[in-house]
């Protein structure tokens, strides 16, 4: 009797933190064998030929059984980071972790994904299944359409970046965040040591990074769309857009949002990459540039295409130019002279400014 009796109250304990956290799982899901192997399956999708991979691999139970005891008997340390530099078009740093530690981001990844993208806005769409650009862009388009009652008023258009943001998310204020929804004081150890394995910031490589940053800025969704009640907002990744009919009320909401970011997750904007016009005039966001009832590339990024295209990546780039008015460019394609696909590029920009 006294048995069941433990085990009823384990049962309601247990659902009384499910409905006080609303996260169920535990730190024994996230570091199981099963959720570790299930991990690696995705983790090495498109990956299987890299060395790293396929010296993990020779001995795959054996390292993964060896992963999941130190991380059961708490002695696991997360490895040092490869730094390297690349240019997206602006240079960037990203820190490549061990594949040992890739693999046990993507056994956190897979077990909180699910519970916390429920929890992120409907306009949030960097980093998530079923969203992206793509959809971004789309949703900007409808928003235009809305807010200028089909292009019949001015729309004005409120775009905001954050300064250095990945490498300005604050460690002790994100794992608040995240205590909030996790009771797991195991959890808490392991998503530390993967927090604290890099400092400035969070690194830019890490799947874990890109789920953590949309928790992070989902305290900052909330505060626009619950506190500040606006409906006409988009954020994809540390850049967001707002639209209004009212310029001056952009003017205000901007004040209110620095002084949130600054107050509560220690982000600045950017001083020279926030602006207000309107959407006739042409807005740049997420690599395109707006108008009323079109939207085509950034100039910068029409030339980047043109200088890393080849027979391999062309299908690809034709499928970027799909979602935007490119007629001109896509034919441009098709043409290739003895300077290459640039040259060609150059000698159409010499006849025409218009693409």
């Amino acid at each position: 009797i006294f048995s069941n009796l433990q085990k009823t109250t384990k049962r309601i304990q247990g659902a009384y933190m499910v409905m006080k956290s609303g996260f169920s799982h535990t730190f024994q899901d996230i570091i199981s064998v099963e959720n570790l192997f299930f991990a690696w399956e995705e983790f090495v999708q498109g990956k299987k030929h890299k060395k790293d991979i396929r010296e993990f691999s020779m001995n795959l139970a054996g390292n993964i059984l060896a992963l999941h005891h130190d991380l059961k008997d708490h002695t696991y340390v997360h490895g040092k980071y490869q730094a390297f530099k690349i240019n997206d078009p602006k240079p960037r740093d990203i820190h490549k972790a061990t594949v040992r530690d890739r693999l046990l981001h993507h056994a956190i990844y897979r077990i909180l994904y699910p519970y916390f993208s429920k929890k992120f806005i409907a306009d949030s769409f960097s980093c998530q299944v079923g969203k992206g650009t793509h959809r971004a862009l789309n949703r900007f388009r409808q928003f235009s359409y809305q807010v200028s009652k089909n292009h019949t008023k001015t729309a004005w258009v409120l775009k905001c970046d954050i300064r250095k943001f990945f490498a300005n998310i604050d460690h002790e204020i994100l794992k608040c965040i995240l205590i909030r929804h996790m009771e797991d004081t195991e959890s808490h150890w392991l998503l530390g040591q993967v927090i604290d394995s890099h400092t400035p910031g969070l690194p830019l490589g890490n799947l874990t990074s890109q789920l953590l940053v949309n928790i992070y800025m989902n305290e900052f969704d909330k505060y626009v769309k619950h506190k500040l009640m606006i409906k006409y907002y988009i954020r994809y990744a540390d850049d967001f857009v707002l639209l209004n009919l009212d310029r001056p009320v952009l003017n205000v909401q901007l004040a209110q949002m620095r002084d949130f970011l600054q107050n509560n997750l220690k982000l600045q904007l950017h001083p020279d990459k926030c602006f207000i016009k309107t959407v006739a005039s042409g807005v740049d966001f997420l690599g395109w540039v707006h108008f009323m009832d079109h939207r085509v590339l950034r100039t910068g990024t029409k030339r980047r295409i043109f200088k890393r295209i080849n027979e391999t990546n062309r299908a690809s780039y034709e499928g970027l130019l799909k979602h935007g008015n490119t007629c001109r460019l896509q034919a441009l394609l098709t043409v290739y002279t003895p300077r290459g696909y640039t040259g060609a590029y150059d000698t159409y920009s010499q006849q025409t400014k218009t693409y």
